[in-house]
């Protein structure tokens, strides 16, 4: 089994951490190390490969949190493990608690605040970019919990990069141009450069950011992704959770 970790979380012994990829238990084509139980693979399969991810970070299938992910601006906090339902990003201050978000070409962001010890996974693909889920998620964690920008880490984790992302035109009225990049009568959309944006104008410092180069297109030895390979695509997930 192959787990993507984060340098920048690496820092926190605090954290746990992991990407899951394709490669898993020898699973083979379409689906290959599959995450999800919504594309179309044995559900008995899926939930083997889930504990097998969730093992290999030190949690089990009892101790994450899952959303039914919708590309909305839906915000849910955890106390307990189990699916929350229809919901993009998920907050806990709980210890031993994974929250998991589900990705195959969307931008998954994980925060961390290392000072009062509360953590978020936030998943964002165009719609939730566009509704500025990570903004909001990030205003919420300083409002309800008092977070401080300064003391944010986040890893915006492995996805479609720019130039495999064409959108249609209708999209320069969604983004500001400088994450558009012109492409004959479409355009290349940046996603996780919005993002990274986000983090930095409500104050993250550069330093507590990192940016995924993978990109999940390009690397399909590596990554699920959806744009690639369509309906056959499986779907990869990252789990953050605070040690107790």
């Amino acid at each position: 089994m192959v787990i993507i970790k984060s340098q920048l979380f690496q820092k926190f012994p605090e954290i746990i951490f992991g990407f899951s990829t394709i490669i898993g238990l020898k699973r083979t084509a379409p689906y290959y190390f599959n995450m999800s139980k919504s594309v179309g693979d044995d559900e008995k399969t899926v939930n083997i490969n889930r504990e097998s991810f969730f093992n290999g970070l030190g949690l089990g299938s009892d101790t994450v949190a899952a959303q039914m992910q919708d590309h909305t601006d839906i915000i849910t906090y955890v106390s307990e493990s189990g699916n929350f339902g229809r919901s993009d990003a998920l907050i806990t201050d709980k210890v031993n608690l994974g929250l998991a978000v589900s990705s195959a070409d969307c931008n998954p962001i994980f925060l961390y605040d290392f000072k009062n010890r509360i953590i978020a996974g936030v998943h964002s693909g165009w719609r939730g970019t566009e509704l500025r889920i990570l903004e909001k998620t990030l205003s919420r964690l300083k409002n309800d919990f008092n977070s401080a920008p300064q003391n944010i880490a986040a890893y915006l984790g492995p996805s479609i990069c720019q130039e495999e992302y064409e959108v249609g035109s209708e999209f320069k009225d969604k983004f500001a141009s400088k994450y558009l990049e012109p492409k004959g009568d479409k355009f290349l959309l940046d996603v996780a450069g919005a993002n990274y944006d986000m983090l930095i104008n409500f104050g993250v410092e550069k330093k507590n950011i990192q940016k995924s180069i993978l990109s999940s297109f390009q690397l399909s030895n590596l990554l699920h992704s959806y744009r690639r390979d369509g309906l056959k695509s499986g779907r990869a997930l990252g789990v953050i959770a605070l040690k107790g």
